[in-house]
Order: C-alpha cells, then sequence, then structure tokens
C-alpha cells in the first residue's frame, strides 16, 4: 500500500504524470541473513533466521510493542477474542464475495486498471 501511497502523492503534486504501483505481503522471506557488524573492523559474525517474524529484533521495540510475526498476531487475536477458525474462513468468504460483487458492479472501475502484456 505504501508504493500505491507514494505514486498518488507524486500524481496529486504534479510531480509525476503516471505510475504503475503495487506489492506484495511476503511471509517466506531469505531463511538467513547476517547482521551488520556492531563495531568498527569486527570480525564477529552470526546467522539470523529470518523464515518468519523479525530479522533484527531491537529489544526496546521488543519490550515496548512486542516482535510476534503475522501468523502469531493472527493465533493470538483468534484466542484472545475467542474466533474460531469456521468463522474465520467465513469472514474470509464474506469478504472475497463483496469484493467480487463491487468489482462487477463497477464500484472500482477507477481504482482498478488491468495491465495487457503482449
Amino acid at each position: 500500500m505504501d508504493a500505491i501511497g507514494t505514486a498518488a502523492r507524486a500524481i496529486a503534486s504534479g510531480e509525476i504524470h503516471l505510475a504503475i504501483a503495487g506489492g506484495a505481503e511476503s511471509m517466506s522471506r531469505a531463511p538467513y541473513v547476517m547482521p551488520k557488524a556492531d563495531s568498527a573492523f569486527s570480525r564477529g559474525h552470526s546467522l539470523q533466521d529470518t523464515t518468519i517474524g523479525w530479522r533484527f529484533i531491537n529489544p526496546l521495540i521488543k519490550k515496548a510493542y512486542g516482535v510476534d510475526s503475522m501468523p502469531e498476531t493472527a493465533e493470538n487475536v483468534a484466542d484472545d477474542f475467542k474466533i474460531n477458525r469456521a468463522d474465520q474462513d467465513q469472514m474470509a468468504l464474506r469478504s472475497q464475495i463483496k469484493a467480487a460483487a463491487s468489482q462487477a458492479s463497477g464500484r472500482f472501475a477507477k481504482e482498478i486498471t488491468p495491465v495487457t502484456i503482449p
């Protein structure tokens, strides 16, 4: 969404006339990464597993807000508010049906632009 918002602001301000923007949420990034050195000329190194979750956790952020990944957050919300899987699936289905109906009715005609690639 940030790419789309940035493109919209640039068009609205007259900075650009056309933009192609989009994005995707990725829950499976590169599984291992190496952090930056913690001091000049450091010889220390380590690997961080980032399959799901934060890459490098700032202890202050973790203490203040927690660092649960998206799947962990979903499980926590489901547990906290007693939302079962069947209810989640029904809500997702209703959302998809509403989206399809809105698209079919032309409600999002100005927001959705097909891109044809020869």
